[in-house]
């Protein structure tokens, strides 16, 4: 009888845990995006590991680990896209950074923030504009 109790345990730890994946929304995958156009199309430079990178070597990074996130089920907002994929790299841990013409390089997750939030209040601009 206690096994029969620890495997059905298992079992719907397993199922609770596939339930509760997160899953990308069509506004979240929107986002995304939006921020990855923004990132290709800013001219910046993107450091990861020790090295620069163009924006759109970039972009083609953090779709790949927009793709692992989404076939693993952990990515369910822009928010979580950043912290899990935009923010340091998998493998080393080193931070990503951003750095725009002669500015100062920032690290890459504070930079997408800043661009979700002006993404956003210009999303919801558009939307509260008088017709």
């Amino acid at each position: 009888m206690l096994r029969f109790a620890t495997v059905l345990f298992a079992l719907l730890t397993v199922f609770a845990g596939a339930v509760q994946a997160a899953t990308l929304s069509n506004a979240a995958r929107g986002e995304i995006e939006s921020l990855m156009s923004r990132l290709e199309v800013s001219a910046c430079r993107f450091k990861r590991n020790g090295a620069w990178h163009t924006s759109a070597e970039a972009r083609t990074h953090l779709e790949r680990k927009l793709d692992y996130l989404q076939r693993k089920g952990a990515v369910a907002s822009a928010e979580q896209f950043i912290e899990r994929a935009a923010t340091r790299s998998s493998l080393s841990g080193q931070p990503y950074w951003v750095q725009c013409g002669s500015q100062t390089p920032q690290p890459g997750g504070e930079w997408l923030l800043g661009q979700l939030r002006q993404l956003r209040a210009t999303s919801n601009t558009a939307a509260t504009a008088p017709r």
